[in-house]
């Protein structure tokens, strides 16, 4: 059930004695263009996940201009982060049917036109539909092509060059906070989204730069890095395990499906040939049975992938470890979503607007994230160091940070404990090379997908639950305490079962010994 990763020349139908030799990989993989999809990435978590982090600044504007309660008022940030994630399994067939490429322009689109259609909202349920859905929709198809494209285009420096990429939200979150600031303070914020609308267009021009690689380069790269990871024992026992599909993705069934395909295509173009003396009207009536029937055979393909990588013979599902993932991810975005959504209050509150008005504490967050980020891709790539490990004491700090926050009643108190926050969240440039480690490159786009949509979740709901408890209680304290050990639970699944991983092959071994 389970494949090693030299199983994964296997799943191309490449022959094992071709990866001993020399092989010359595409000078774009590792270099070359790949550092033009870094660029991209970086780009779309600025103009994506960077304004997120800053809808705090908006927040304080809807409360102000719709007068409705914190809890109600929260649901329009919390649905654009969440729905952002939460389409990533679906996000998943558009890519196995259209490409990266494709999705990305058109998701570019979709969040332009939320942006600018809530610049008419005339209420928080208008939001709902135009910023909440419309312009989430439109983020997820950009954002979880640009993490794909970086684990393709990557294979020595993975974790580096996703530190690199996502380094763009901590910018994103900085340079958003002080433009959305400065837009709501001169033009009010209808404008400032109407802008902000237009300058997401740009996110059409980073999905122009999602070069697709060949079939050739996929399988150049795969035995290439079988090679590399003989020779490194740098992964936790438990990450060498990747998913192996067959069913519908078999060898035989997909060579029966094309077989068929060529065949129904073959006859239309043979239709179309012997039809030269027809009228024009029956030519083009072919041209269109042709297309229809290419765009057909590709959709079934896409839907085909994309149904077996999730309820296929094999589930992604069956990894045990990968389950315990899922587990974590639904409860610990919302700890590092929370306060970017409800530190402009908390600073209110405290009376310290002045002085985080002259460096916001968000802003703070977003600048030490940024080195966080960069820093534990570096140290996940040392070859004495397991990026598991790296990933795990992050997420301790992090938890540590969201008990000890509502402690913090002083601006350099916070200050502190939001710089810890920074570098510690800085382990989200580490998720998609965990979930490569888990599943394998072949299934990265529908395991990450899965897992970002667990974070959407937690995001969905983390906010306006942070507001209902302040409505209650008249304090933000205990939305803290308990989004802290529902993110300590999680901690705890990722511990479990990699000693459950580990101790059943020993009791197993230990029957055997006995029989």
């Amino acid at each position: 059930m389970y494949a090693s990763r030299e199983d994964i020349v296997y799943d191309f139908g490449e022959d094992p004695k071709v990866g001993s030799k020399a092989i010359k990989p595409n000078p774009n993989i590792d270099g070359g263009w790949a550092w033009m999809i870094v660029l991209s990435s970086f780009l779309v978590h600025i103009l994506i996940m960077g304004s997120q982090m800053a809808l705090g600044i908006l927040n304080m504007e809807w409360l102000e201009e719709f007068n409705q309660s914190r809890g109600l008022t929260a649901w329009v940030s919390s649905l654009s982060m969440g729905i952002t994630l939460i389409v990533g399994p679906f996000i998943g067939l558009f890519i196995s049917m259209c490409g990266c490429r494709t999705t990305a322009i058109i998701g570019g689109i979709l969040n332009a036109l939320g942006w600018i259609l809530s610049a008419y909202a005339s209420n928080v349920h208008y939001l709902f539909l135009t910023f909440g859905v419309t312009a989430g929709i439109g983020s997820g198809m950009v954002y979880l092509p640009a993490v794909v494209m970086v684990g393709q285009y990557f294979q020595k420096r993975r974790a580096l060059a996703q530190g690199l990429s996502t380094t763009g939200t901590g910018f994103g979150a900085f340079l958003m906070t002080a433009l959305l600031k400065y837009l709501c303070t001169e033009f009010g914020w209808r404008n400032a989204m109407f802008i902000q609308g237009a300058i997401s267009l740009n996110l059409c021009v980073c999905g122009a730069l999602m070069r697709p690689l060949s079939p050739k380069d996929l399988r150049e790269k795969y035995m290439v890095r079988s090679d590399s990871e003989e020779n490194q024992a740098k992964a936790p026992s438990h990450s060498t395990e990747t998913i192996k599909s067959n069913g519908v993705l078999g060898e035989e069934p997909e060579k029966k499906e094309e077989a068929a395909n060529e065949e129904v295509l073959g006859s239309v173009q043979h239709i179309e040939i012997g039809g030269k003396s027809r009228s024009g009207r029956s030519m083009y009536g072919l041209r269109i049975l042709k297309t229809v029937s290419q765009l057909t055979v590709t959709v079934r393909k896409g839907f085909a992938l994309w149904y077996s990588s999730y309820f296929g013979a094999a589930s992604l599902f069956t990894n045990r470890v990968f389950v315990a993932f899922i587990i974590w991810a639904l409860f610990a975005y919302s700890s590092f979503v929370i306060p970017f959504i409800h530190l402009p209050e908390i600073v209110k509150q405290y009376n310290l607007s002045r002085q985080d008005n002259v460096f916001p504490l968000t802003s703070i967050i977003a600048i030490v994230h940024i080195f966080g980020k960069v820093i534990l891709g570096i140290i996940s790539d040392l070859p004495c160091i397991s990026t598991w490990n790296v990933f795990l004491m992050a997420n301790f700090t992090l938890v540590t940070c969201i008990l000890t926050l509502p402690l913090m009643q002083t601006y350099v108190g916070l200050a502190v404990v939001c710089a810890l926050i920074g570098f510690s969240s800085g382990y989200f440039s580490l998720m998609p090379v965990v979930t490569e480690d888990l599943v394998g490159t072949k299934h990265l786009a529908n395991a990450y997908g899965i897992i970002i949509c667990a974070n959407g979740i937690s995001a969905l709901f983390g906010p306006p639950f942070a507001g209902w408890i302040y409505d209650i209680t008249q304090k933000y304290d205990f939305s803290f305490y308990i989004a802290g050990l529902l993110y300590m639970v999680g901690i705890i699944f990722l511990l479990i079962q990699p000693c459950i991983q580990k101790k059943q092959p020993r009791e197993k071994s230990t029957e055997e010994a006995q029989v």
